[in-house]
């Protein structure tokens, strides 16, 4: 059941209708049924690993609670309540593992085996990937760990905590939730107040905006990107660049819109999810670009891995250490890929060399004017090349295929494809191509007010004046519908991280 289909915004609206008429006390029960119609709407036998992961990681948050208060001797308990996390952590990463990367190591196993001479049969194991299994894991991980630390309470009532992790707005591609913020908020639905105005028209405007990114400006980026990523060797300097410039929009706009669908769907029906996107574009560091970028899994990686492995309390070589791995596994959280890998590996490693730089300079003692436009503009456009160039990684079809495009990218100049029309052959005709570029103006524009004003745009369109407001909502639903389920030749694709 796709956002960008008629068939959610029926589901939604009906889910919606009668969350409002129900008691406040059997609500929640409803939301649960309702996340799991969603999720079985994917594929009935996902609802067997959803209950999985759900029974396991209650079961150990409620042992671990359970020997926390026991009036045994400390150490025994410590070492118990360790047990019992090594054991939901294990069995919740060995799921992921079968389902996502059996064929992955499989195939590396056969591949090293090979290269010292011990030949074996190649075997695939052919498994049913579940969607959005990743982000389920983690957040389930997360309330159990969470739960070790002291930071929650063990929450004893199953039906609740099963729809802490099935939550259907953000079931399949986050954001990943924090037992500290959405359990205790469904704890709390029966003392929900009645929603207002402004929080419901605020909601429906951030996913509007949602659906905007990504029937507007997401799919039409994506058959120019998939044009000349299929084929990069006939293209030159140009298409090239365009091609890696059209899947930044894309990714961005195709999960980023998500997400504020997510979040406002959360938001009209009284919740209030964390954020997830924060202009990354305008990042002047790769550093930088995490904060703004899929925080809730940055962050997670940051609480649940990073600190873990001694963060920033240890030596700069333990330090570089702790960042890399942190980024080859998040890498490869993406997908069984090695693009994945590689690309992860971009990202911690420019962040190593930003690292080094700052404290080159400092130790010359080279005066730069940080504050003034012209350094923070250099570094935004740096940035976003870095970026845009490790984006190459994450769409290629193999690492080898990347570094191709690369090449080629750098050294097969042609100006000429500006003037003479070939642009108009990258999967998009003229008008559609005019389409796009409306599009991603009206993409700047927004991500310029969001960075100048730190606000999203449903809360600054709030600061306007009334007809300005429905002005807006008005002109986003006429392009929602011409250009999404009614518009021509319109199919709906599916979110990109839907995979993961």
């Amino acid at each position: 059941m796709l956002f960008n289909s008629l068939e959610f915004v029926v589901f939604y609206l009906g889910v919606l209708l009668l969350y409002y008429i129900l008691p406040k006390k059997i609500r929640f029960v409803w939301l649960l049924f309702a996340s799991y119609i969603f999720y079985g709407a994917w594929n009935v036998k996902y609802l067997a690993l959803l209950f999985g992961i759900t029974f396991a990681t209650y079961l150990c948050g409620c042992m671990i609670d359970k020997i926390t208060k026991s009036n045994g001797e400390a150490k025994k308990r410590e070492f118990a309540r360790k047990a019992v996390l090594t054991v939901g952590i294990v069995t919740n990463i060995g799921l992921l593992i079968y389902f996502k990367y059996m064929d992955f190591f499989a195939y590396n196993i056969y591949r090293v085996l090979g290269a010292i001479g011990i030949q074996i049969p190649e075997y695939h194991f052919d498994i049913l990937l579940p969607v959005g299994i990743s982000f389920i894991t983690f957040q389930a991980l997360g309330y159990a760990i969470d739960v070790y630390r002291g930071k929650i309470k063990a929450e004893k009532n199953f039906l609740k905590y099963a729809l802490f992790v099935s939550f259907f707005p953000q079931l399949v591609a986050g954001p990943i939730e924090r037992s500290s913020n959405l359990l205790r908020q469904i704890q709390n639905v029966h003392l929900q107040k009645k929603i207002s105005y402004e929080k419901f028209t605020n909601g429906f405007a951030l996913m509007l905006y949602g659906y905007f990114q990504k029937v507007f400006i997401a799919d039409k980026a994506a058959v120019l990107a998939n044009t000349v990523f299929a084929n990069p060797g006939q293209y030159s300097t140009v298409e090239l660049a365009l091609g890696a410039i059209a899947f930044s929009i894309q990714i961005y706009c195709d999960f980023g819109g998500y997400s504020n669908i997510a979040i406002g769907a959360a938001q009209v029906l009284g919740f209030e999810m964390m954020e997830n996107f924060n202009t990354p574009y305008f990042a002047t560091s790769i550093q930088d670009f995490w904060r703004r970028w899929h925080i809730s899994l940055s962050s997670w990686f940051k609480d649940y891995v990073y600190i873990p492995l001694g963060g920033n309390r240890c030596g700069k070589a333990r330090r570089y250490f702790n960042l890399m791995v942190t980024f080859l596994v998040s890498g490869l959280w993406h997908g069984a890929q090695m693009t994945y890998v590689v690309w992860g590996g971009i990202h911690g490693f420019i962040q190593i060399l930003e690292k080094e730089a700052a404290d080159l300079i400092k130790k010359l003692g080279i005066k730069v004017k940080t504050e003034v436009f012209s350094y923070k503009l250099l570094k935004m456009l740096f940035t976003y090349f870095v970026v845009t160039i490790a984006w190459i990684f994450f769409r290629a079809d193999n690492v080898s295929l990347a570094f191709a495009y690369i090449r080629q990218m750098f050294t097969n100049f042609n100006f000429a494809v500006l003037f003479n029309g070939s642009l108009y052959k990258l999967g998009l005709v003229k008008n559609d191509m005019t389409v796009l570029c409306i599009g991603v103006v009206i993409l700047f524009l927004t991500e310029l007010v969001r960075y100048k004003k730190n606000m999203r745009i449903e809360k600054y369109l709030c600061t306007q004046n009334l007809w300005f407001k429905w002005a807006v909502l008005i002109v986003m639903i006429l392009c929602v519908v011409l250009f999404g389920e009614y518009g021509i030749n319109y199919n709906a694709a599916e979110f990109i991280y839907f995979q993961f």
